[in-house]
């Protein structure tokens, strides 16, 4: 689902010329066509990619935590900022889990919730700094990048004898093992390549999308992130608006850090380390906008999946990390480019329209 403002109309009530079918329109289309032919081209190279219990599962597994942190860095460009905590905030939610886990040894729905919990508190301060003080996004969630890094370290230094909580409540490991095969209705049963920790995942981009796309809030962030000077001069509260994109983008990074502990078994300070490029990845090479104003639910999921793909069928075929990172630094240059020859065309378009 892609979502952004409304274009301005004619007099005959038709989007203006400008906006006619942009080029980027069937981007999520080719993206899926693209995520296909990687996965029948690696397919071919090595038939080992299409093993659905050893590579499909874990690929996917990682796709939907991925998407979910890519979701989080979305919610956070729809008003036209950036969250570069967003690794750390995964790994402070997580931490809150595992702390409830180990020593307060509450079931898996509660430390759940107190991981959600902590997520949202820490970017509702976040955003809160960034409305009360008018400092960019940018400098505010590197500073906290840094407090958080110190803070989740210190934690596990002090209450851990290995810097991490390996207390596991019952049905996380299921989440962690457990595919779609393990459920039946009668003699059908689902997918062993699907992991049931993308239940998060769908109900992640589910509430977004109906966020953006049916409620007034979703738009009024898009308009925020579009034109902060005009939103706030059609009244809308832009200061409450950051503060709730950045909540929410909280919440979904510190729904990623739970993932990303399930799918490994242990709440450990590491969670988050390499949440950054990923982030930027899913959600830009999906459509959304660094500038704001136009986000893509679906598409995140079909970039992250793009990266996946990529990234695992390259170390299947024995490319290494170093020289991964060159390629998906390489996607991102790509995908920024693309983002602003875009943002510059549809501007001139809008001007020509005029």
């Amino acid at each position: 689902m892609t979502t952004s403002v409304s274009p301005p109309r004619t007099t005959a009530g038709e989007p203006a010329a400008g906006h006619r079918m942009p080029f980027w329109v069937n981007q999520r289309l080719g993206l899926l066509v693209l995520v296909i032919a990687l996965g029948v081209l690696f397919g071919v190279l090595r038939p080992a990619f299409l093993d659905q219990r050893l590579v499909l599962f874990p690929l996917l597994r990682d796709v939907a935590t991925l998407t979910v942190v890519a979701l989080a860095q979305l919610v956070a460009l729809s008003v036209g900022h950036m969250n570069l905590a967003v690794g750390r905030m995964a790994a402070f939610g997580a931490m809150f889990a595992g702390l409830g886990y180990d020593k307060l040894h509450l079931p898996m729905q509660a430390g759940l919730l107190l991981c959600l919990a902590a997520g949202a508190v820490i970017g509702a301060v976040t955003g809160w700094l960034i409305a009360r003080t008018g400092v960019s996004s940018f400098v505010v969630t590197l500073a906290m990048d840094f407090a958080l890094l110190g803070l989740v370290s210190l934690t596990y230094s002090a209450l851990t004898e290995d810097a991490a909580f390996t207390t596991r409540p019952a049905g996380i490991d299921a989440l962690r093992s457990y595919s779609l095969a393990d459920i039946c209705l009668g003699p059908v049963c689902g997918s062993p390549a699907i992991p049931q920790l993308a239940q998060f995942t769908v109900l992640a981009m589910l509430g977004l999308g109906f966020l953006y796309g049916g409620t007034r809030i979703g738009r009024e962030l898009l308009l925020t992130g579009a034109n902060p000077a005009a939103a706030e001069l059609s009244g809308i509260p832009t200061g409450r608006r950051v503060l709730l994109a950045h909540t929410l983008s909280g919440v979904l990074a510190a729904l990623a850090g739970f993932m990303a502990a399930a799918g490994t078994g242990t709440f450990r300070a590491s969670i988050g380390d390499d949440f950054m490029l990923p982030s930027f990845l899913g959600a830009v090479l999906g459509g959304t906008l660094l500038t704001g104003g136009v986000v893509s639910v679906l598409g995140t999921l079909l970039g992250t999946a793009l990266v996946g793909v990529i990234r695992k069928g390259l170390d299947l075929l024995g490319v290494g990390l170093e020289s991964l990172n060159i390629y998906l630094g390489c996607i991102l240059l790509l995908a920024l480019s693309a983002d602003r020859i875009r943002t510059v065309v549809s501007y001139r378009k809008v001007v020509r329209s005029t």
